[in-house]
């Protein structure tokens, strides 16, 4: 039989082949973060009919004479190019700018992803909706701090939660008093300060001057508020260049009493290091007096919404007007991502020629960064595809072609008998 026959053979069979992986990368033009495939084509095993041989005296040197046995696939490579992002406007999809990949897990064992259409399940945790697989992460503790260096595990984003309330520990005054002021003119400014159940107090500390460069302050509740109780008083001087005089520094502790069952009293000390009721920013300069007031802390509040930054950090945002971290989501990046494994669900898994994964912050070393309310499409480039399409079209013809002509010289062959 002819050897022609054969090698038509296995060009049929690689083509048919390529037709499979560019057929595969036109159903998923329109999958959210596909990754094409690419067939390379190798020969294989050739018939020697001649050896080489080397110079030899007064003759040059013979080159082999071979004949090839037909084609093989080489292998079908993963072409982890970078996707068209689509902007979408739903916070929980992310998108991929760069390398790496999301990490989505079932207990222990872990997926990798490029599909970042993800959303929050019902028990807050965020999940990939198609699979119930949750992406992993850092969890904030309750203060918004984040620990990378622990494992991952699944991230939280709990719409409706309530935080704690946080009474105030500090306050602060800023603002200019007027120097040209005559003595017994007032300003005043109103604080807004929390306690420990998150209720809020309004207190409002007027300004006398006393005389050259020396004012008095005194602290009153809002008669409305009943059952809070201030008799704080103290001074504050100034320097002839119009700053606090920090050789007679403001005296005065700013204390409220309370019997709403909070912690009581709330207290403010100027003296305190670092000072927990803060004067010494204002001023003494010729102009209006406008004392500003301010003060930390905050009333209870529940999460109602959320940001992902860049670096891949959760943010919350309270009905107080809070914020604080949540969490962190993970990213891993692979020495070969080509060799990673496809197990379905635009998901791939990990296999001796990738390697393992290197888990940490987006945005860090070789990884990518996070880009919010928006996908990134499947990397299949149509012209290219089409263009392979014909290519393996008409290398399937061709191949065809030599098995019906070998077949014919066979034909020939039989009837050299007649």
């Amino acid at each position: 039989m002819l050897r022609s026959m054969f090698s038509a053979i296995s060009g049929l069979r690689g083509h048919q082949v390529m037709m499979d992986v560019i057929g595969n990368n036109i159903a998923n033009v329109n999958t959210v973060g596909f990754k094409s495939g690419r067939v390379n084509f190798q020969d294989i095993l050739s018939q020697t009919f001649r050896g080489s041989t080397a110079p030899n005296g007064d003759l040059g040197s013979i080159n082999p004479a071979q004949i090839g046995l037909g084609m093989t696939v080489a292998g079908i490579d993963v072409l982890h190019t970078q996707g068209n992002l689509q902007s979408t406007g739903k916070l929980t999809d992310m998108a991929i700018q760069g390398d790496g990949f999301f990490i989505l897990a079932n207990g222990n064992q872990q997926y990798f992803t490029r599909d970042g259409a993800f959303d929050i399940a019902l028990d807050g945790s965020l999940v990939n909706p198609a699979s119930g697989l949750k992406v992993q992460g850092w969890t904030a503790d309750s203060s918004g701090v984040i620990d990378t260096t622990i494992p991952v595990g699944p991230v939280s984003i709990p719409i409706g939660q309530r935080t704690t309330a946080q009474a105030s520990t500090s306050a602060t005054i800023r603002g200019n008093l007027d120097a040209g002021a005559p003595d017994g003119s007032t300003a005043s400014t109103t604080l807004s300060l929390y306690d420990s159940l998150g209720v809020a107090h309004s207190i409002k500390v007027t300004f006398t001057k006393t005389g050259a460069n020396a004012w008095s302050w005194e602290a009153t509740a809002d008669p409305l508020d009943s059952g809070t109780t201030t008799t704080s008083t103290g001074t504050i001087n100034f320097t002839s260049s119009g700053l606090v005089d920090s050789a007679t520094p403001p005296t005065g502790t700013l204390s409220i009493d309370l019997t709403n069952g909070a912690v009581t009293p709330l207290a403010f000390d100027p003296a305190a290091t670092p000072a927990t009721f803060d004067l010494t920013r204002m001023t003494q300069f010729s102009g209006a007096s406008e004392p500003i007031g301010s003060a930390n802390g905050f009333t209870s509040g529940t999460l109602v919404t959320f940001a992902v930054g860049n670096g891949g950090e959760i943010t919350g945002v309270y009905s107080n007007g809070q914020t604080q971290a949540l969490g962190q989501i993970a990213m891993a990046s692979f020495l070969n991502p080509a060799g990673l494994l496809r197990t379905g669900q635009n998901m791939f898994g990990v296999s001796s020629a990738s390697g393992n994964p290197s888990i940490g912050r987006p945005g860090s070393s070789s990884r990518g960064s996070v880009t919010t309310g928006s996908l990134e499409m499947s990397n299949v480039d149509l012209a290219t595809q089409f263009t392979g399409m014909i290519t393996a079209q008409r290398g399937f013809q061709a191949n065809g072609r030599v098995i019906t002509t070998s077949d014919e010289m066979l034909q020939e062959l039989v009837n050299l008998k007649r």
